[in-house]
């Protein structure tokens, strides 16, 4: 009998996406997830999922791929979706292998490696901070000469600050590059430019930004990766020119290194020395630490359930309809914490929305018509996560969530 069902596989390594695979099963469509063996038993919507596969960590993309064609001689799928960012070129030459729509291969890398994604954007016009790939050891010595250090050595494919080296000078960059031996090629320099970070989500249909929130870190998250502290992020003004300048030049860059439809997770640096904003990287992921319940909070928008949509309605050949967002504030907080069940009770504002779940983690979102409401808040609650749960610990070598 033949296979009328519409069916999406979902890949991902971490334990994220739930949002997306129950949208999947509101519209009627059968969500199947291939996860690791660890997560066997973590928090996976059961009750909506077709099957949940599990398999060893270490496996290959040629074993993977293997995997997902044995699965589908029982089923077939009609579209492969990576939920994580490092399971995204996996799925591109899963889709490429199976003859699927969605993003290639090609495009999937300029939306992971941070060498591609500053080729193309300042192919694009756009303004990025001075950066070198390691290849030509001539190549590097002439960027030293005309950048000005401190440099930044980036790994190309990993995500947010992980793994990021500051580098003060030459002699500190070729003893670094020894150490990395044949892995060296997989980093890229970078010039270090101080400034305010900001982010911004969006929601991609047709090659065109529909949907999209501006944020401003605290701190930089390079330096709460390396050097710890109370990570911040709040919705910035929408009267400010910040909000107007990012949100046209994401509605420009998003789309440009290729994406069709989906949403993106994009990092912009307005610099110290001369107020223009720099493209720093960008995902097409939802964002992490927390960032998704941040802009559901301040807009209303659940870019999981969104993404989804896009998904079920380019299979089903319905028309998308963007979200009609809510214009409210929201801010963040959120910090390692010393215990593993930290007690948030204490801190008791009328405009808490959400408490974080998660172990050896204290969190808070607030909300608020007012953004000078939602900064005190920060402000505040900041200073006292500091002083009262913050555990400092050396950043990880791999992402946690």
């Amino acid at each position: 009998m033949a296979e009328t069902a519409e069916r999406i596989l979902c890949i991902s390594t971490y334990e994220k996406g739930q949002d997306f695979m129950r949208q999947c099963a509101d519209m009627g469509v059968q969500p199947t997830l291939l996860t690791v063996d660890k997560l066997r038993n973590a928090d996976w919507p059961r009750d909506i999922l077709e099957d949940l596969v599990t398999m060893p960590p270490s496996l290959s993309s040629d074993q993977i791929l293997n995997t997902v064609s044995w699965m589908a001689r029982g089923r077939r799928f009609d579209r492969i979706v990576a939920l994580d960012e490092f399971d995204q070129e996996t799925a591109a030459e899963v889709r490429e292998h199976m003859r699927l729509p969605g993003m290639n291969l090609s495009t999937a890398i300029c939306y992971r490696d941070k060498l591609a994604m500053r080729t193309s954007a300042r192919a694009g016009g756009f303004l990025v901070p001075e950066f070198c790939g390691i290849f030509s050891y001539d190549a590097l010595r002439g960027y030293m000469e005309r950048v000005s250090p401190p440099w930044l050595l980036k790994p190309r494919a990993e995500a947010s600050a992980l793994g990021i080296r500051r580098i003060e000078e030459p002699e500190q960059l070729w003893r670094t590059l020894d150490e990395l031996g044949d892995e060296q090629s997989r980093f890229l320099l970078e010039q270090f430019v101080p400034g305010d970070i900001f982010h911004v989500d969006s929601i991609v249909n047709d090659a065109r930004v529909v949907f999209s929130a501006v944020h401003q870190y605290g701190r930089p998250p390079i330096e709460v990766m390396h050097d710890g502290g109370v990570f911040t992020t709040r919705t910035v003004d929408r009267k400010s020119e910040e909000w107007r300048k990012l949100t046209e030049l994401n509605a420009a860059l998003a789309p440009s290194l290729g994406m069709a439809r989906g949403v993106t997770h994009g990092e912009y640096i307005r610099a110290h020395a001369d107020g223009r904003f720099y493209f720093l990287e960008i995902a097409a992921r939802v964002g992490g630490a927390f960032i998704a319940d941040l802009v559901e909070a301040s807009t209303g928008v659940n870019l999981w359930r969104e993404w989804a949509k896009l998904e079920v309605t380019d299979l089903t050949g319905e028309a998308y309809l963007p979200p009609r967002p809510r214009e409210d504030y929201a801010g963040s907080v959120l910090c390692l914490a010393k215990t593993a069940d930290p007690d948030t009770s204490s801190f008791d504002a009328p405009e808490i929305v959400l408490r974080m779940k998660k172990q050896h983690h204290a969190g808070l979102i607030v909300r608020s018509p007012h953004p000078r409401r939602v900064a005190e808040l920060l402000d505040r609650y900041g200073a006292e996560f500091a002083e009262r749960f913050l555990a400092r610990l050396p950043p990880p070598a791999k992402p946690t969530a």
